[in-house]
């Protein structure tokens, strides 16, 4: 077993948030449309054909004024959420122990890490592990 899991590509693109679920969705679409009020917008994120263009939607949303507040909270939701799913959650788990590193090439520096310099907050790698231990306690 690997102590590292660097990169959310091939055999672990399952903890991306581009990774399409059972219906259809993403975590990016699931993500970018709590960023909406008004249902026009949230239309047109949840309807986006990709979670590329979910998020190009997201970056132009207007923001729920509470966002900055609340957008942690919110993708600890989608995390935990998506791995109600059984075939997901075992993923997960299979995992092991390993450090779950979001490591992206477009500069990413809050949800990941540079992949170049390693610089970066990886919260969604954090949030990874957090949901990987409390699976583990269930």
């Amino acid at each position: 077993m690997t102590d590292r899991i660097y990169g959310f590509r091939g055999e672990a693109f399952f903890l991306s948030n581009f990774f399409v679920e059972k219906d259809g969705l993403t975590g990016e679409h699931r993500f970018q449309v709590a960023k909406a009020l008004t249902p026009e917008w949230q239309r047109r994120i949840l309807d986006a054909p990709t979670p590329a263009k979910a998020k190009y939607h997201g970056r132009s949303v207007p923001l729920r004024p509470d966002w900055e507040d609340v957008k942690l909270g919110v993708m600890r939701l989608i995390v935990a959420t998506k791995f109600t799913d059984p075939d997901l959650r075992r993923l997960l788990l299979a995992t092991g122990d390993a450090e779950l590193i979001e490591a992206n090439t477009w500069g990413d520096r809050t949800w990941g890490v540079d992949e170049k310099t390693g610089d970066g907050q990886n919260l969604l790698g954090r949030l990874l592990m957090e949901t990987r231990t409390l699976l583990r306690n269930t």
